[in-house]
């Protein structure tokens, strides 16, 4: 007689999402000089019924928290860390802005290693992200 295997954690996150009703969770990732346009991906995926997550910090403006370079670095790893999290919760990415830097393209891969969807504000930059060929 066959048992059934227990659930792996992405697939028991999935399972507890289904389970539970709750709409698409959308991750919105992209270079925090763009915020005012994540902003409003936020409000347009909000509409759209879908519950976002996006950064929550730009360390780009001016801010007590990253005013000192020792601290701000140790704070920028650990929002790295925090938006890893952020796109395992996620049931898609959607990368916001007509850049893909360093940091977003290495969300990019992380999203699409877990086998989330990605989709892009400016479609032309997709290219941008695409990982390089050996």
């Amino acid at each position: 007689m066959s048992y059934p295997q227990p659930l792996g954690a992405e697939e028991g996150l999935a399972e507890a999402k289904r389970l539970s009703g709750l709409p698409r969770i959308v991750v919105i990732c992209g270079s925090t000089r763009f915020m005012a346009e994540m902003n409003e991906a936020d409000v347009r995926e909000t509409a759209a019924g879908r519950i976002v997550v996006k950064p929550g910090c730009d360390m780009k403006s001016p801010h007590e928290l990253w005013s000192d370079p020792a601290e701000a670095g140790a704070l920028k790893a650990r929002l790295d860390d925090l938006h890893r999290a952020k796109i395992r919760l996620a049931d898609e990415v959607l990368v916001v802005g007509g850049y893909i830097g360093e940091s977003t393209r290495a969300e990019i891969a992380y999203a699409r290693s877990l086998g989330r969807p990605v989709r892009f504000t400016h479609p032309e930059v997709e290219a941008a992200a695409a990982p390089a060929e050996s």
